[in-house]
C-alpha cells in the first residue's frame, strides 16, 4: 500500500506541477502544493466502492491529458513561442518530426520519441494500478490514507486562505482546472476564428485595372526571395550585429558599384521558429496565415496569389524550392508556370544534413534553368525562391565559391563534409548560435553577390520568413523580419523610401514594422502606375 501511495503522489505531483513553458523548468516551479492532489485522493477513498474504479480511470485520463498538453506546450513554446493548440497543431506533428529528425538524425529522433512514449505509458500504467490498489484498500489502510490526505488538504486550504486574505503568494494552488478550461477556451476561439477567416477569404480585394497592374515594372524580372530564419535579431542583437551589419554595408557598397539602389524595412511575420510556409502564404495572399488550419483553408480558396496576379499580367511564374522533396499539391493554388523542386534543380553534390543544397547552387540553377530560357523567349520571370542554407540545424556552414565552378554541385562536397554533426553542435547553445549567424551571413553574401553579378534589370524583393527559435533570439523576441528591395530603377526605390523604407540595406531601428499580410497590397500599389 505504501508503494501505491508513493506512485500516486509522484505521478500526480508531476502532472500537476509540471510547467507549460521551458523557462519554467526550474526547481522553484515544483516547490508548491497542488490542492487537486489530496482532493482527488479523498474523492477516490470516500466514494462508494462501485464508483471508485471508474474514478480511477477518469483520474488516469486526466493525468494523461495534463502531461500530454504540458509536454506539447514546452515543445511548441520552445520552437514557436506560443501554446500548443490541439485544434490547429495536430496536423503539424509530421513537420515536427521532420525538424527533429533533420536536426539530430532519424534514428536518434525515433529513439528519443519512442523512449518518451514508453516512459509516459509506464507512468500512466503505474498510476492506474496505484489507484486501483488504493481503491481496494482494507478499512484500516483506507482510514489512514483518509486522515493523511485530509491533513494535507486542510494544510493546503489554510495556506491558500491566508494568501487570499492578505494578498500574498502561497505554495498552495489549484491550477489544473483553470489550465484545462483555458485550453478549451483556446480551441473554441480557434473554431470561431476560422469562421471569421472564411468570411474574409470570400471578400475579393480591389485591384488596379489590368493595364495598370504592375505597369511600373513591366518587362522586368521580379525575384521574390525568402531567406530562412533571417529575423530582426540577426541585424540588431548585440551577439549577431557585429557580423551582419558590416555584411549589409558591404552588400550595399557592392550593389551600388554595380548600379543598384536599395531600400529596406521591417515586417512582422505570422510565425516564429519554423512553419515557413505560413509566412509565404501570408505574403503572397495578403491574408494573415498564422496556423495550419488557415493555410489549408487558403489552399482551397479562390484568393489569387501574388504569383497568379503576375502570371495574369504577362510574367512567367516560377517556384524555386530546394526544400521540396515530396509531392507538393498546394503549389496548384499559387499559380506557378514552372516548379523547380529539389529534384528538378539538378544538384549532384552531397546534402548539408537536412539542407538539400547550398544557396549558391540554388541561385545558379535558377539563373540557368529559369531566367536564361525565359529571356530567350522574351518573357519576364516572376520567381519565388526559398533559400534554405540558414535552416536548422545550421551545420555545415557553406562558403561562397567562384560562380563558374558551381557546375552540378559536386564542388560543394568538401564543404558538406567539413563540419561537426548536428547532435554535437546542438549540445552547446553557444555553438548553435555561432553556426546560425554564420549561415545567415552566408545567405546574405551569396544573394548580394548574385544580384551584383547577374541582377540585370530585375527587381529583387528579399526578406526573412521568420525569426529563429528562442535558443537563438532569447525569450519574447519580436516577430519582425527584415525586408529589402533592390533595383537599378532609382525612381522605384525612391517610392519605397517615401512609403517608409530606409534607403540602403540596413533598416532603421525606428522604422515601422507592418504585418506581413499588408506588404502584398503595398507592392501592387508601388509597382503600379507612376
Amino acid at each position: 500500500m505504501v508503494l501505491a501511495v508513493c506512485i500516486f503522489l509522484v505521478v500526480a505531483f508531476l502532472a500537476l506541477t509540471l510547467p507549460d513553458h521551458p523557462a519554467g523548468l526550474r526547481v522553484a516551479t515544483f516547490l508548491r502544493l497542488p490542492l487537486e492532489l489530496p482532493l482527488a485522493a479523498l474523492a477516490l477513498l470516500l466514494l462508494p466502492r462501485g464508483l471508485r474504479m471508474p474514478l480511477a480511470g477518469g483520474l488516469t485520463l486526466a493525468v494523461a491529458v495534463l502531461l500530454f498538453l504540458k509536454i506539447a506546450d514546452i515543445g511548441v513554446q520552445a520552437a514557436f513561442q506560443r501554446r500548443f493548440n490541439p485544434y490547429l497543431d495536430i496536423k503539424m506533428l509530421g513537420d515536427g518530426w521532420n525538424l527533429i529528425s533533420g536536426t539530430v538524425g532519424t534514428w536518434a529522433a525515433a529513439a528519443g520519441i519512442a523512449s518518451a512514449l514508453v516512459i509516459l505509458l509506464i507512468l500512466l500504467c503505474l498510476f492506474y494500478l496505484a489507484l486501483r490498489r488504493m481503491a481496494r484498500a482494507d478499512r484500516v489502510a483506507r482510514r489512514a490514507m483518509i486522515l493523511g490526505f485530509g491533513a494535507i488538504a486542510a494544510l493546503g486550504a489554510a495556506l491558500w486562505a491566508v494568501g487570499a486574505t492578505f494578498g500574498i503568494g502561497t505554495p498552495a494552488e489549484a491550477r489544473a482546472v483553470p489550465y484545462l478550461t483555458a485550453r478549451l477556451a483556446l480551441v473554441a476561439r480557434s473554431v470561431a476564428d476560422m469562421k471569421v477567416f472564411d468570411r474574409q477569404l470570400a471578400i475579393e480585394p480591389v485591384l488596379p485595372p489590368q493595364d495598370a497592374l504592375f505597369s511600373a515594372v513591366r518587362g522586368r524580372d521580379i525575384v521574390l526571395v525568402f531567406i530562412e530564419s533571417y529575423g530582426r535579431n540577426a541585424v540588431e542583437d548585440p551577439r549577431y550585429a557585429p557580423l551582419i551589419k558590416p555584411r549589409l554595408k558591404s552588400i550595399e557598397a557592392a550593389l551600388k558599384g554595380a548600379g543598384f539602389a536599395a531600400a529596406s524595412g521591417w515586417t512582422r511575420s505570422p510565425t516564429v521558429g519554423g512553419l515557413s510556409w505560413l509566412a509565404h502564404g501570408t505574403f503572397l495572399s495578403g491574408m494573415w496565415i498564422d496556423s495550419q488550419a488557415r493555410y489549408d483553408r487558403l489552399m482551397i480558396s479562390k484568393r489569387e496569389s501574388l504569383n497568379r496576379l503576375f502570371q495574369r499580367a504577362g510574367w512567367q511564374t516560377v517556384a524555386v524550392m530546394p526544400a521540396i522533396t515530396m509531392a507538393w499539391p498546394e503549389a496548384a493554388h499559387f499559380g506557378y508556370d514552372r516548379i523547380l523542386a529539389a529534384k528538378d534543380l539538378g544538384y549532384r553534390g552531397k546534402p548539408f544534413n537536412w539542407v538539400t543544397m547550398p544557396d549558391q547552387y540554388t541561385l545558379s540553377a535558377f539563373q540557368r534553368l529559369a531566367r536564361t530560357p525565359a529571356h530567350a523567349d522574351g518573357t519576364p520571370v516572376m520567381a519565388e525562391i526559398a533559400l534554405i542554407s540558414s535552416h536548422a540545424p545550421w551545420t555545415p556552414v557553406p562558403t561562397l565559391i567562384n560562380w563558374d565552378a558551381v557546375g552540378d554541385g559536386k564542388a560543394f562536397d568538401n564543404q558538406a563534409l567539413s563540419d561537426d554533426p548536428p547532435a554535437e553542435v546542438w549540445s552547446d547553445p553557444d555553438r548553435v548560435r555561432q553556426h546560425y549567424i554564420r549561415t545567415i551571413d552566408y545567405s546574405l553574401q551569396t544573394l548580394g553577390d548574385y544580384i551584383a553579378r547577374f541582377g540585370g534589370d530585375a527587381v529583387f524583393i528579399f526578406l526573412g520568413d521568420h525569426q529563429p527559435a528562442d535558443i537563438i533570439t532569447g525569450p519574447k523576441a519580436s516577430r519582425d523580419v527584415p525586408i529589402h528591395v533592390v533595383s537599378r530603377d532609382r525612381a522605384l526605390i525612391d517610392r519605397f523610401a517615401a512609403a517608409g523604407f530606409t534607403p540602403g540595406m540596413t533598416p532603421a531601428p525606428t522604422a515601422p514594422a507592418p504585418p506581413m499580410d499588408t506588404i502584398r497590397a503595398r507592392l501592387i500599389r508601388l509597382f503600379g502606375v507612376r
